[in-house]
Formats: C-alpha cells, sequence, structure tokens
C-alpha cells in the first residue's frame, strides 16, 4: 500500500464541482496517472493523481479539509 500525498497547502476535494460525482470512490479501481483529487489554493485549482495503478483503499481527509504540502490524502492498494 502506498500514500499518495498532497504537493501543498490548500482546501481538499474530491469532485470536480459540487454538483459532480467524485473522481474516484473507495475501492475503485485507478491507473497511474489518473486524476483522484483536487487542492483549491486561491481559486487555482491542482489535481491530485494516482502515482501508480491500483485500488483506493481509504481517503484520509473528507471534502474541505484544510489539508498541508506533504500531508497524505489517500491511500492506494497495489493489484
Amino acid at each position: 500500500m502506498s500514500t499518495v500525498n498532497a504537493t501543498l497547502p490548500g482546501v481538499f476535494y474530491r469532485r470536480p464541482s459540487p454538483e459532480q460525482d467524485p473522481f474516484v470512490e473507495e475501492g475503485a479501481a485507478v491507473r497511474q496517472g489518473q486524476t483522484i483529487a483536487l487542492i483549491e489554493v486561491m481559486k487555482t485549482f491542482s489535481e491530485i493523481k494516482a502515482e501508480q495503478a491500483g485500488t483506493i483503499g481509504r481517503f484520509l481527509l473528507e471534502e474541505g479539509d484544510e489539508v498541508e504540502a506533504g500531508q497524505g490524502v489517500v491511500e492506494v492498494v497495489s493489484p
């Protein structure tokens, strides 16, 4: 299992907009480079991407949580 970490501080979001579904759910398969969440800093959104293929284990943050650079965001289980 590996942990995907935030690359910068900001606000964590699991969906592209409030009325859309999350990028990915816990238990779903992801491919390397797939967008799994966003971090918003001063109205600028940066994508968080899966660093490897696998299955989403669990998210370590809730929608709208403040996040620090280097903080764990999601656990990915290797295939």
